[in-house]
């Protein structure tokens, strides 16, 4: 059975997102009076009352940059949740984030879009997941939500 490694925004990326994002523009942060927006930093959903902002991130691209990688017009930029300050990061190991209309879009080690997968009942989505890591070309897999596209992670090989 193949193991997958679940990553969130990093601790460097995200305190570069907290002064900057991706676009160039400050974060726009705000205390989340309802709670439930899904948090890039720690995998999770965020509790009402919680500061969090609203940042561009680029992710395909901050990849490309660390690998050479040359994604072209692969390369994208979109709206993601993140805490508005400093977080301790994900709690445990768990798939986050499964309980709803999903994409998994695969990418090549040149940052090539390889196709994509959407999965529409939590229990198909970590099957899908296997699945998309089964050819040996496939280098990492973005999870993305349906309803806006929105980037949730980077799943790759443990």
């Amino acid at each position: 059975m193949t193991t997958h490694l679940v990553l969130p925004i990093g601790p460097t990326v995200l305190k570069e997102l907290r002064t900057a994002d991706d676009a160039g523009r400050p974060p726009a942060a705000m205390t989340d009076e309802e709670g439930g927006a899904p948090l890039r930093c720690c995998l999770r959903h965020s509790a009402p009352g919680e500061r969090i902002a609203l940042v561009s991130y680029a992710p395909l691209r901050r990849w490309a940059a660390r690998t050479g990688a040359a994604p072209g017009a692969y390369d994208e930029q979109g709206p993601v949740f993140i805490h508005a300050e400093e977080c301790p990061g994900p709690a445990g190991d768990a798939v986050p984030f499964t309980n709803s209309h999903r994409v998994l879009r695969r990418y090549s080690a040149d940052g090539r879009i390889l196709g994509g997968r959407l999965v529409a009942d939590a229990d198909a989505f970590r099957p899908a997941l296997t699945e998309a890591f089964a050819g040996p070309e496939v280098a990492l897999v973005h999870v993305r939500a349906v309803e806006y596209g929105c980037f949730l992670y980077e799943v790759r090989r443990a």
